[in-house]
């Protein structure tokens, strides 16, 4: 079973040739590796490269063990692989395995005829290191796991059955190969426990190893809930943990971020049109380990809906913030809420989740703040319970969340 993931394999196309090292980061196991070989790899030989100038090089392969402590041998083995003077693909898998390899990739930079894509995880990889090393010549391709339409792609039963499943089970690849929810259960937690979460403790020599496994729960538990460090510290110190700061609780949540588990969403005052520096929010960029941190034991639809939704826009390349609008009723100032305020370019879009809208109070709930917003930029509420798209009178677009979910123009209606 092939999983087809076009978003990802277009923009790799677009950079093809630009002169720059093309870096696949994300959260491990999402899909780096197969993303360059079959996919991109099948793409460069019907476009007709011949097979001898693709390089590929996956280090945690046995025999290319002897190169992970000689660098000097690898740029030796990769020179002599280049035939001619046309262009060579370089594709180099777990780059991170081999030491000194930012003078590798440096050197082989100022060949022409080379380009050169790196995937990489782990310690020296993980997040954006690899950015800061070649700030200015590295164009970095994110990798998350499989969105709803790519899980659909794939998944054997209709969409609400996927809904449930993807809900569940989030879309780490290797789900699909795993057949019951038994293995899926003791896949996701083993995943997070023995690879995210060593790596973290690992990178980072972190000493107080039950505090960083308390504040993913903490986060899993609470996702589409506004938070800061000093209240995830207020309630560690609640429970008698007085020693710990509120440095090391920022610290932490920073390591969760690097390692591509969570994302932060910045609060964004709409009318003020500036940001709020704190209270943010955190969403899981897979949702089966977030389901996997608490044990399949908290499993609410509408925050888990959120938290899709808000991996959607990320993925379709939205730069996303938690919107603040403030409103006056009855002559006080009320401060509300817009899940999600989207920009892309000169495209603007605000945002509400709903799992349902089946009445006139939860309708005008979910409409108060984006009634409130006085500018032309597109206003949508995404539910779950809608079949078809329409309008309320002020003009806001009633979206069906699958419509949005597998039809990425959806927004645009």
């Amino acid at each position: 079973m092939k999983i087809q993931r076009p978003h990802y394999q277009t923009k790799l196309i677009n950079k093809r040739e630009n002169g720059l090292i093309k870096v696949i980061t994300g959260i491990r196991r999402s899909g780096k590796s197969y993303l360059l070989d079959p996919l991109f790899k099948d793409y460069l030989l019907a476009e007709g490269v011949p097979g001898d100038h693709i390089i590929k090089i996956e280090f945690d392969r046995i025999e290319n063990l002897k190169f992970h402590k000689d660098v000097e041998k690898l740029n030796e083995y990769i020179r002599l692989q280049i035939k001619d003077k046309g262009m060579h693909y370089l594709l180099l898998d777990e780059i991170q395995l081999v030491e000194q390899f930012e003078f590798l990739l440096t050197g082989l930079l100022y060949e022409k005829n080379i380009d050169i894509y790196v995937t990489g995880s782990n310690s020296k990889f993980l997040s954006s290191d690899i950015i800061t090393e070649f700030r200015g010549r590295a164009d970095q391709v994110r990798v998350f796991p499989l969105c709803f339409s790519e899980f659909m792609s794939v998944f054997q039963g209709d969409k609400l059955a996927g809904w449930s499943e993807y809900i569940t089970f989030g879309g780490m690849p290797l789900i699909h190969f795993i057949k019951t929810d038994e293995e899926k259960s003791a896949y996701l937690k083993d995943l997070f426990q023995h690879t995210y979460f060593k790596d973290i403790v690992e990178r980072y020599k972190i000493q107080r190893v039950d505090i960083l496994d308390s504040l993913v729960s903490i986060l899993a538990s609470s996702i589409g809930s506004l938070t800061n460090p000093k209240k995830i510290h207020d309630t560690f110190k609640s429970e008698g943990e007085n020693e710990l700061s509120i440095n090391t609780i920022h610290s932490y949540l920073s390591y969760l971020e690097e390692a591509f588990i969570v994302d932060k969403a910045n609060r964004y005052d709409v009318k003020g049109r500036r940001y709020i520096k704190t209270p943010y929010k955190y969403y899981f960029t897979d949702v089966g380990l977030r389901n996997a941190c608490l044990n399949f034991c908290q499993q609410e639809e509408s925050h888990i809906m959120e938290n899709i939704i808000y991996n959607e826009l990320m993925i379709r390349g939205y730069n996303v913030d938690v919107g603040l609008v403030e409103i006056r009723e009855n002559g006080k100032r009320k401060q509300t809420e817009v899940d999600f305020v989207c920009n892309q370019g000169n495209k603007r879009y605000y945002i509400q989740s709903s799992l349902h809208l089946d009445s006139r109070e939860k309708t005008r709930q979910e409409t108060r703040s984006l009634n409130h917003i006085d500018d032309n930029f597109k206003k949508i509420i995404i539910v779950k319970d809608v079949a078809k798209h329409w309008r309320t009178e002020t003009g806001i677009l009633i979206l069906s969340l699958f419509d949005f979910l597998e039809k990425w123009d959806s927004i645009d209606l």
